[in-house]
């Protein structure tokens, strides 16, 4: 696993994500980007910026069909009203819109929370919490799920947690392993680069026709000898 990171790392270099200036914005980005491309989700994010809405209370006491306009380039916008008003709602009503006050909530129970709030899913949980909570939890995507099982990391049609976990237990076990710190914050940018690096390369090269020829994975073996 490691061996692979390193290949990607030099390949693409740091990929800075999750962008978005605030832990707000983070926030609010992972619940739009939900089946649309970024550049679309920027495009909504600059018109509640425009509003100056990027704020928990703010989305939360606007009317549905007020926030629909706003992120209508985004796509379903109606659908993602609803479902970013509740998300919001839930940061207001557990933490008064301070994400600070959630510190001393346990990483498990915060994602039980989340995953039980209207519109989230275990993708959009783990990106709110590695990417704008700072925990120690690996996204797992189309791109992760369909490159780990090419590379025999997992069977294919692994299931969302599974994979969770076996990124999880083998960074963690190989940070421990090479003497590399294992702290929950290296974790963090360990986890936060790991996924982006993922998704570059699935958009390049792990295509569901694959790119292999430049494939920066391919100097780590063919497809399947990393198990």
């Amino acid at each position: 696993m490691r061996r692979a990171y390193e290949h990607l790392f030099k390949a693409f270099g740091p990929q800075h994500w999750w962008p978005g200036e605030t832990r707000e914005e983070i926030i609010v980005g992972a619940v739009l980007t939900q089946n649309t491309a970024w550049k679309n989700v920027e495009k909504a994010i600059a018109n509640l910026k425009r509003a100056r809405a990027i704020d928990f209370h703010r989305i939360a006491a606007m009317t549905p069909s007020e926030l629909a306009e706003l992120i209508r380039p985004a796509g379903y916008f109606n659908v993602k009203a609803r479902r970013l008003q509740s998300v919001c709602r839930f940061f207001v009503e557990r933490c008064g819109g301070n994400l600070d006050t959630l510190r001393s909530i346990e990483t498990g129970a915060l994602r039980e929370e989340l995953l039980a709030v209207h519109g989230v899913g275990r993708e959009t949980a783990d990106s709110i919490l590695l990417y704008a909570l700072d925990r120690p939890v690996f996204v797992i995507d189309a791109y992760t799920l369909r490159i780990g099982a090419r590379r025999g990391w997992f069977p294919e049609g692994t299931t969302y947690e599974a994979a969770r976990s076996f990124f999880e237990r083998s960074l963690g076990a190989s940070s421990a392993q090479g003497g590399g710190a294992s702290s929950p914050q290296a974790l963090v940018a360990l986890y936060n680069e790991y996924h982006a690096l993922l998704v570059r390369a699935g958009n390049r090269h792990c295509k569901p026709r694959p790119r292999c020829e430049a494939c920066p994975l391919r100097p780590a073996g063919p497809c399947g000898t990393d198990a």
